[in-house]
């Protein structure tokens, strides 16, 4: 196998030169770069990992870590997708990806501690509690960090547009005629940051369209699945004013409740409507469609790649919250009423 000095040989340029080529530095130019570029693809360079540690003093390895109070986990297929379009946008800026592991044969007793075994040059956490004690040592470290679908003031965050996705979905009922819109939230645990957030944009929305909020209109899920969704929706069907729409905080959520309304003998949306929040997979095919509010997974997977790296680049401890748009998608499950 060629070896960065033989490629430098042959090119006519330093092995610093082939090195900047092989990590992609800006300071050569594209003449020099794709000539080197292609003696290393004739060659089928492969650049030894201690070797380009030697020379960039980086692993080109981005560790990865879940967090979340639920047990739900990378089963969700909203995280899955941002997992999906993180690694892909890894891979573009020549990173590896790590997933964070208490090793029984390190011995580590922490996510901090593995990472900084595996000496990776920046960390992503994906995280939906606040108070988690791992995820905030990890903050406080001197790692480069991004956290995911959370906001935290003192490091990098990406989180979609979580209020004006309440927002898109309590208007576009009130514009179809409804009145009696019920909420059903994410969790009932006191710190799941995206449950939260939205039971408050719920709140903000109706407020903003003069729209009185009861309180049993406003049940949770438990745990952000089909069956939580369902039996909250067997509860707003037992009330002596029962809701025409509900905002259900996830598709899950939502499906759930669909069910519900089909066990208990109605229709959806002729009797009630439903409106969800995340776009999985799923939501175009369950009966009827689903409306619902997308969240872009892919844009969020790759911006926090991005931010990642910047701070990487710049040697910078960046504290930037970066809010994802979200959209409307119009299906079949809501209804006009009069």
């Amino acid at each position: 196998m060629s070896t960065i000095y033989e490629i430098a040989k042959i090119a006519g340029v330093s092995p610093t030169t082939v090195s900047k080529v092989i990590n992609n530095y800006t300071d050569v130019s594209d003449k020099t770069r794709a000539k080197i570029q292609k003696i290393l693809d004739e060659k089928n360079f492969l650049p030894n990992a201690q070797a380009q540690f030697l020379s960039t003093k980086r692993t080109w390895t981005l560790g990865i870590v879940y967090f979340e109070n639920l047990g739900v986990g990378l089963n969700h297929p909203f995280f899955s997708g941002v997992i999906e379009a993180f690694k892909k946008q890894a891979d573009k800026h020549g990173y590896s990806l790590l997933f964070g592991s208490k090793n029984d044969r390190l011995k580590n007793d922490t996510f901090l501690e593995y990472f900084k075994y595996r000496a990776v040059d920046g960390i992503a956490i994906i995280c939906t509690d606040p108070s988690d004690k791992e995820t905030l040592e990890l903050i406080e470290s001197d790692f480069p960090i991004v956290v995911i679908d959370m906001f935290n003031k003192n490091t990098a965050t990406v989180t979609s547009d979580n209020v004006e996705g309440c927002n898109l979905a309590v208007r576009y009922l009130y514009d179809l005629g409804h009145r009696k819109i019920a909420h059903i939230s994410g969790s009932n645990y006191p710190d799941n940051w995206p449950s939260i957030i939205r039971v408050e944009g719920y709140i903000k929305a109706m407020n903003k369209l003069n729209l009185k909020i009861d309180s049993e209109y406003i049940v949770s899920a438990v745990n952000f699945d089909v069956s939580g969704g369902y039996n909250a929706m067997i509860n707003l069907l037992k009330l002596k004013e029962r809701p025409t729409a509900v905002f259900a905080a996830c598709d899950k959520v939502a499906i759930g409740a669909i069910n519900a309304i089909k066990d208990s003998g109605l229709t959806v949306p002729d009797d009630i409507s439903i409106i969800g929040f995340d776009d999985i997979e799923l939501a175009k095919y369950t009966t009827p469609k689903l409306t619902t509010i997308r969240q872009n997974s892919v844009e969020i997977g790759k911006s926090a790649v991005d931010l990642l790296v910047k701070q990487i680049n710049e040697k910078a401890d960046l504290k930037i919250n970066k809010i994802i748009p979200v959209e409307l998608i119009e299906r079949d499950s809501c209804k006009k009423i009069d």
